[in-house]
């Protein structure tokens, strides 16, 4: 069992977000676990990397004195599965937002779908979604969207070692993505989209791992809570 000192110290804590939380209440929930189990007024909590509220998966949350080791644990090839879904797009580029234009899927095969991941693979510039967290003249990019204003975005320079699709059901294509920091899924689906003459948005997305960091080492915050239990009775 863990000790208050161990926190205070430093520890990586590998925590499965669940959907519809967004990676901040994760953080709080781990937060609040350990400053009523030990009596803490303050410690240090912070995680490596964004998940959207849409998304489940890996959440490198660090403690204490590791909170500088967040930086590193960024820098980390990450792993995704998920779902696209062609013949619509949306605004968020996943479900955040409802279907604006539609899409004619007949042309898209198998061959089409698999020929087509190879554009992604290597060095290529992305445009981020403009439903993100990005600041723009210190403002995120989000909330001009959500004003109906539009900004110039900037494309990015990210990598893609690895776009792998694992299953087609109908207009739904399940695949697996290792890729760099920086890459936004969402943008990979709507590209994929357009690449293949139609329309497409991100439907399901877990990560999986970030460098060594698997999910399945992984937690809930529920769980979490759970180990701590004991420590407040």
């Amino acid at each position: 069992m863990k000790t208050k000192e161990d926190f205070l110290e430093g520890q990586t804590l590998l925590i499965d977000k669940p959907v519809g939380w967004s990676s901040f209440q994760a953080v709080n929930a781990v937060k609040w676990s350990i400053r009523r189990a030990f009596g803490l007024k303050k410690i240090k909590v912070g995680h490596a990397g964004t998940l959207d509220p849409l998304a489940t998966g890996l959440l490198i949350i660090c403690t204490g004195k590791f909170t500088k080791k967040i930086n590193e644990y960024q820098g980390q090839a990450k792993e995704y599965t998920g779902t696209i879904t062609v013949g619509g797009t949306t605004p968020s580029y996943d479900l955040e937002t409802e279907i604006d234009t539609t899409f004619a899927t007949d042309h898209i095969t198998e061959t089409l779908i698999k020929e087509t991941t190879q554009q992604f693979i290597g060095t290529i510039e992305q445009l981020p979604p403009v439903f993100s967290a990005l600041k723009k003249d210190g403002k995120r990019l989000y909330e001009y969207a959500r004003e109906g204003i539009e900004v110039e975005i900037k494309k990015r320079e990210i990598t893609i070692s690895a776009f792998e699709i694992t299953h087609i059901n109908g207009n739904d294509i399940l695949f697996r993505v290792v890729c760099s920091k920086g890459t936004y899924i969402r943008s990979l689906a709507h590209d994929f989209g357009k690449a293949l003459g139609s329309g497409a948005h991100l439907s399901a997305l877990r990560r999986t791992k970030i460098g060594d960091f698997n999910v399945d080492n992984a937690i809930t915050t529920e769980s979490f809570n759970t180990l701590l239990q004991p420590l407040r009775d």
